[in-house]
């Protein structure tokens, strides 16, 4: 492993364990820096100690290139990788048959990495394909992408996805869902995008037969192909209680216009709760098992989504998730 893929590796598993975004920043810089000296600069100044004259290169980071120039897998990654095994138990048979995520972020909106490195992590996992969701306009909190920002957005995937074949990167939104159940972008434009996961992101305390009606009219739009992270909760730190709707009239939505429900394994998250996995289940509903990653270590997180499908009794054939890029598009565009 060269000293730039080690300090990377190590970033993603800082990432997948939720480690601060700072610490993370701290090796992909550093891996930036290294990634632009020859092997024999590299190796001179490994000798001679003076990595750390290099601006984003700290004694951490130096002591990690020292280990990879000498051929030896880095003391620090040894140890990160000995606790970064995830605590939980179940699901590795419908994760070893995911091909792709559904719903990821990237430094156009509030995620933390360019489009490129998610993809390649992407690849790393073993998946065929990566949709990429930025947010949409209306959540300014988040740098939703214009019309205009979502166009030049298609032209660089375009760019990157001939670059990266047979891995592929699917044109994707995670659109806001607005107040009266619209979507927040122009039809047009969603009607060019391979995958559309609508989501609320806000007033999410509204009574449940407004949430409701809200809800049924988003499944119901036929540019809509996945309901993302259904109830809003938060389930750590001070939490975010669940948004109240009627559950079985929204499945039932989702499963009579093919709409997918997702499977949202961001451990802060774990949406919907599995009272509700199982009567989506019952109501004989479609799912996406997504990250829904802001970092490419964050896509890793699939593993919880897999393993609360299993336990809710979620079969294989009806997860998207595990489909080719080809046979998803053309269902999301059906």
């Amino acid at each position: 492993m060269d000293a730039a893929r080690a300090l990377r590796t190590i970033a993603f598993h800082l990432e997948r364990a939720g480690e601060p975004t700072y610490r993370v920043t701290a090796f992909r810089r550093a891996a930036e820096v290294v990634a632009e000296l020859s092997s024999d600069e590299l190796a001179e100044r490994v000798r001679r100690g003076t990595l750390t004259e290099l601006k984003g290169i700290g004694k951490r980071t130096a002591e990690v290139v020292a280990d990879a120039v000498a051929g030896r897998e880095p003391e620090y990654l040894t140890r990160l990788l000995a606790r970064a095994e995830p605590e939980v138990s179940g699901g590795s048979q419908l994760l070893a048959a995911l091909r792709g995520d559904c719903h990821s972020h990237s430094d156009w909106s509030d995620g933390g990495s360019p489009i490129h490195e998610m993809a390649e992590a992407a690849r790393e996992l073993g998946h065929e394909w990566l949709a990429l969701t930025d947010h949409s306009p209306r959540l300014t909190v988040a740098r939703g992408l214009s019309a205009d920002r979502l166009r030049q957005q298609l032209d660089v995937v375009a760019e990157l996805n001939a670059e990266l074949a047979p891995f592929r990167i699917l044109t994707g939104i995670e659109v806001d869902v607005l107040d009266d159940g619209a979507l927040d972008q122009e039809p047009e434009l969603l009607d060019r995008l391979d995958v559309v996961v609508a989501s609320v992101h806000s007033k999410l305390r509204m009574p449940e037969r407004a949430m409701t009606r809200r809800l049924l009219a988003a499944v119901s739009n036929p540019r809509v192909n996945v309901l993302g992270h259904c109830t809003g909760r938060i389930v750590v730190g001070r939490g975010r209680p669940e948004s109240e709707f009627d559950a079985d009239a929204v499945f039932d939505a989702c499963r009579e216009h093919d709409v997918a429900v997702e499977i949202n394994s961001r451990p802060d998250r774990l949406d919907p709760p599995r009272r509700l996995l199982r009567r989506a289940l019952d109501a004989g509903c479609r799912f996406a098992i997504d990250s829904d990653a802001h970092a490419p270590g964050q896509l890793a997180w699939q593993r919880y989504g897999c393993a609360r499908a299993e336990e809710c009794g979620v079969p294989e054939e009806r997860v998207v998730s595990t489909w080719t890029a080809d046979r998803l598009v053309g269902w999301a565009r059906g």
